[in-house]
């Protein structure tokens, strides 16, 4: 019997551990030998940020919550860390799955390796070359001690290579992103209120903002978002609104008659504004993927991405952190002059079945 423990913490992480756990049960129930114990370290621990995740994505429920929420990022990192140990001594698997670049992917594979287990990582391989953000250092470190590498692009194994890893140990599957967003794009949903009521299909942009760069300076967050709204020409822009950046706004008094701000949405909900939107204006590498796929023009604000892929074969633009830059790029969407998705490979909804039938593989042998 191999025995899995899959770890998830934040919001992201949930989408791309779910069709894994989909993939386990259905091996599973084929009669090969594998099971999985779920494990959320707590993370991101309100409901709107995980809990409803579990429902929506058909997730059952973790085999344990390991409460590592709060506090600085040292602080996060080490109750997780201490936390993890003790689950993986009273349960000890063959192999640690960790997905994503978020504190718990870091905190669960320093853990795992410390006591001599074996490390997937889901997403390995992808850089952004930008050392100020925590992410890079937990993709950095993450890979330098993982056994197994699960990748969604040529760019990544590229990565990998160059930093001297075997091909055994590079596993170009796919992105699980991509496989929940396919199995779930039928259930998608309009979200409930006024506003949502108004919009119509092709005529609003989805807004999210969130990376230091983009909220923590005053003035440069009210000049971006007046961009913004000067370059959407009236239609509405919906920026469901990170706590981080809320706080913000509120004490800038920011305030547009096309900028409605709402509450974070649930995921159903979410994917459903993206899907039905213009244009989507975001500083996450995720909402790129999603918006790629489902040929939504995407305009990321950020200096670099890790997701090269929905540059060159998606519908994404990387426009910097500069407010004055955003005009031309805002300009071209709103004539119809965007890029259209041309395919990223694998990206086709089977990346969870690849990842079980390489881990049977691995591991039966």
């Amino acid at each position: 019997m191999i025995k899995l423990t899959l770890v998830a913490g934040a919001r992201p992480n949930f989408m791309k551990i779910a069709p894994i756990i989909h993939a386990i049960i259905k091996s599973k129930s084929e009669g090969n030998a594998i099971d999985y114990r779920l494990i959320h370290t707590g993370q991101h621990y309100d409901k709107k940020m995980s809990g409803d995740f579990f429902e929506q994505l058909n997730i059952p429920e973790p085999h344990a919550n390991l409460g590592g929420g709060g506090g600085t990022q040292a602080e996060q990192t080490a109750a997780i860390m201490i936390a993890f140990e003790k689950e993986l001594m009273e349960n000890r698997p063959d192999l640690v799955i960790v997905v994503g670049d978020v504190t718990s992917t870091l905190a669960c594979s320093i853990a795992a390796k410390k006591l001599v287990i074996d490390v997937a990582h889901v997403e390995g391989g992808i850089r952004s070359g930008d050392l100020s953000m925590p992410e890079e250092i937990n993709r950095m470190v993450t890979d330098s001690i993982t056994d197994h590498f699960f990748t969604t692009s040529e760019i990544a194994n590229t990565n990998l290579r160059n930093l001297g890893f075997s091909e055994d140990k590079i596993h170009f599957v796919g992105n699980t992103m991509i496989d929940t967003l396919m199995a779930n794009m039928p259930k998608f949903k309009k979200p409930e209120g006024e506003i949502f009521e108004k919009i119509q299909p092709k005529e609003y942009f989805v807004m999210t903002m969130h990376r230091p760069a983009n909220v923590d300076q005053e003035e440069k967050l009210k000049e971006m978002i007046q961009a913004i709204i000067t370059g959407t020409q009236g239609l509405p822009v919906i920026f469901p609104v990170h706590p981080r950046t809320a706080k913000n706004l509120q004490n800038m008094g920011i305030n547009h008659e096309s900028l409605h701000m709402t509450e974070p949405l649930s995921y159903l909900e979410f994917n459903y504004l993206v899907k039905n939107a213009k244009g989507v204006i975001t500083d996450s590498g995720g909402i790129t993927e999603e918006a790629s796929v489902m040929n939504v023009p995407c305009i990321t604000l950020r200096d670099n991405t890790e997701r090269a892929e929905t540059i060159e074969l998606g519908t994404n633009e990387l426009i910097g952190t500069d407010p004055i830059k955003l005009a031309p790029y805002l300009d071209k969407l709103m004539k119809g002059e965007w890029k259209s998705y041309k395919g990223i490979p694998l990206w086709d909804g089977k990346t969870s079945e690849r990842i079980v039938e390489k881990i049977l593989d691995i591991y039966t042998k």
